[in-house]
């Protein structure tokens, strides 16, 4: 039986694809190439066809183009771009999350011979500490080797949160915290703090996005009340009071790509959207992203790193 030809039928624009001779390379032209919606799912995109999706929507852009369905790219050398917000797609990029102990230093090597963070971390391959942490503070920390993220979430400009519980001398009443929301000068400016608020009689629950050193000691200072202990325990959307001092463990591409989100502009659409990256975050399965120790095992046990 011989088939006719089909009739064609009116419907929506066809969305735009990449030409078959394009599609088995990738943007560069090097010929070592994946589907970019492969690609963007094994980021933390969403799955294959939310990917497609996005890809349909002009959402996502390569080397600075729009993107085509079909099209594919190299994760080495592609600049992969959603809703406004890089994707980490390079192979050899990793993430770790540190609870660091206090008396650990935020350095690769010490010529003082105290330890070190890198210490508690794998030897290979060579990662740094995003930000700063005093020898005599505590909490999480991220260690990576994605030099685009360490700058989006260090500068003040992108204004990302950090959290802290802060164990002080006294008790702050609602002056102190009035003024810490309202701003104390450090070195000639004002600096306020995001969110204050008191959560026990002696400590302070302070949220900043100033990346300057001893920022917080040195504001609960100001306002007449010195800290006896504090503990980093959140950075943008990520926490896990799960993670015991001295444990790390390596981030999830989802929540990459909510640290990656928390750094965009407030007018950029959230590919996941931040209510959703938050409850996401922090949500591991064991398999997935272990907590490991400096000595490399895993602990049943997993107290909180907040103020105890």
């Amino acid at each position: 039986m011989r088939l006719g030809r089909a009739t064609p039928t009116e419907g929506p624009p066809a969305t735009p694809e990449a030409p078959r001779g394009d599609a088995h390379r990738d943007a560069s032209g090097t010929g070592s190439a994946e589907r970019l919606q492969k690609v963007l799912a094994r980021a933390g995109l969403g799955s294959r066809r939310r990917c497609e999706e996005l890809i349909a929507q002009g959402r996502v852009l390569v080397n600075g183009r729009r993107a085509l369905l079909g099209q594919r790219v190299d994760p080495s050398v592609d600049r992969v771009v959603g809703d406004g917000v890089p994707v980490a797609v390079a192979p050899r990029l990793v993430y770790f999350l540190v609870n660091k102990p206090r008396g650990v230093v935020v350095t690769v090597s010490d010529p003082q011979g105290r330890p070190t963070l890198q210490a508690l971390l794998p030897a290979s391959p060579r990662i740094f500490a995003v930000g700063r942490l005093d020898k005599d503070s505590e909490g999480l920390v991220v260690c990576t080797n994605d030099g685009e993220l360490a700058h989006r979430l260090a500068h003040p400009r992108f204004g990302v949160e950090k959290e802290y519980l802060a164990e002080v001398a006294g008790q702050p009443g609602r002056r102190a915290i009035a003024r810490l929301r309202a701003g104390v000068e450090l070195d000639g400016r004002i600096v306020r703090a995001d969110h204050a608020s008191t959560v026990a009689p002696r400590t302070v629950r302070l949220v900043v996005h100033e990346g300057r050193k001893h920022v917080v000691r040195r504001m609960l200072a100001a306002v007449g009340y010195p800290v006896e202990r504090l503990v980093r325990t959140r950075i943008g959307p990520l926490s896990d009071p799960r993670l015991p001092p001295g444990a790390w463990r390596p981030l999830t591409p989802s929540e990459v790509r909510a640290l990656y989100e928390a750094t965009a502009p407030q007018t950029t659409p959230r590919l996941a959207g931040l209510e959703r990256a938050r409850a996401a975050v922090g949500e591991v399965e064991d398999a997935v992203a272990p907590t490991v120790r400096a000595d490399g095992s895993s602990p049943d046990g997993r107290p909180s790193p907040g103020v105890r």
